[in-house]
């Protein structure tokens, strides 16, 4: 039987695999939504005994259901971004101890040790709302960097204590507020990582990806911009340096479906939407089916190309209060 330690021990397919049919036959007794999800759509749970015939859970069930395993009271809710009107998403964390090892271990892994580096987090509008995980990621990382910060609407203060820090730096921001850092400073930013995560979410106009990469690149000086990909529906994130092509910590992993049939998988290299093994979720649900569409490869590296049309915006708003 595996525990949430061995989680970040996954290292190929083969043990991913399997942590990952325990972990589905676990939720599917545990897990009341999923449980009655599985029934409605006819699937018994002897009947799965390959990783591909996992159903995925769709993303809309929390903002409705309360997505949990067990009767233990959770340490945190973590909740979705949403604009007037819609309903947020909301995540019961059981554990924040689980929850910071998987960020703490995948950050890691693609970035190195934190206290080798500072974190200046661009995220107005986390800081004004309580249950952002994002804005709890952060806060944890600053601190295990011990430089960097947060910074609301002070972006000369941003700037000042970015060219006085020594250290290498990631200039963690959400989208617009990295595009509004570019249009009125263009700072030529020295030996710093830019990172950007969300979307604009009506904030500004929607763009290509590779334009408003190309306008950061620009302003900032730097060669490439990173993203952050992650959700307040799952436990972990993937990163890309580059090219808008993310990858994965091992115990994560994406998978394309038809958007007309969610039950239908997708070839490597096709466009579908996406569904997330996220197998740190250990108590709500590990597999997402989300709104996000794009195209996974071989190696399962993969690139977001949008959202399924009609499904909510999703991403950071600076207009929510």
């Amino acid at each position: 039987m595996i525990t949430p330690d061995d989680i970040f021990r996954i290292a190929d397919g083969a043990a991913f695999d399997a942590a990952a049919l325990e972990i589905f036959r676990r939720q599917a007794r545990e897990c009341a939504p999923y449980r009655e999800y599985l029934a409605r759509i006819g699937v018994r749970t002897e009947h799965v005994d390959t990783p591909e015939k996992i159903p995925y859970l769709p993303i809309e069930l929390f903002k409705t259901h309360t997505v949990y395993c067990g009767e233990t009271p959770p340490e945190a809710v973590f909740t979705s971004s949403a604009t007037t009107g819609m309903t947020p998403s909301r995540h019961p964390m059981r554990s924040l101890a689980l929850y910071e090892q998987a960020f703490r271990t995948a950050f890691r892994n693609f970035y190195g040790d934190p206290a080798g580096l500072s974190l200046y987090a661009l995220l107005p509008n986390y800081l004004r709302r309580k249950g952002s995980s994002l804005v709890y990621m952060a806060d944890r990382l600053i601190a295990d960097c011990g430089s960097g910060g947060f910074y609301l609407d002070d972006c000369e203060g941003l700037l000042a204590a970015m060219e006085r820090d020594p250290k290498p730096k990631i200039l963690l921001g959400v989208s617009y507020a990295l595009w509004d850092l570019a249009e009125r400073y263009a700072p030529k930013l020295r030996d710093t990582v830019v990172m950007e995560t969300g979307g604009m979410k009506g904030y500004r106009e929607e763009i290509p990806k590779e334009e408003f990469h190309r306008i950061l690149c620009d302003a900032f000086g730097v060669g490439e911009i990173h993203s952050e990909y992650g959700m307040a529906e799952l436990t972990s994130q993937a990163y890309s340096q580059g090219g808008n092509v993310f990858r994965c910590p091992g115990w994560m992993r994406v998978t394309a479906r038809d958007v007309n049939d969610p039950f239908d998988p997708l070839p490597a290299g096709a466009r579908g939407g996406l569904n997330i093994a996220d197998l740190a979720s250990w108590w709500s649900c590990a597999f997402i089916q989300t709104q996000d569409v794009g195209r996974v490869g071989a190696d399962g590296e993969f690139v977001i190309e949008g959202r399924i049309d009609h499904s909510d915006i999703r991403g950071c708003n600076l207009l929510v209060q």
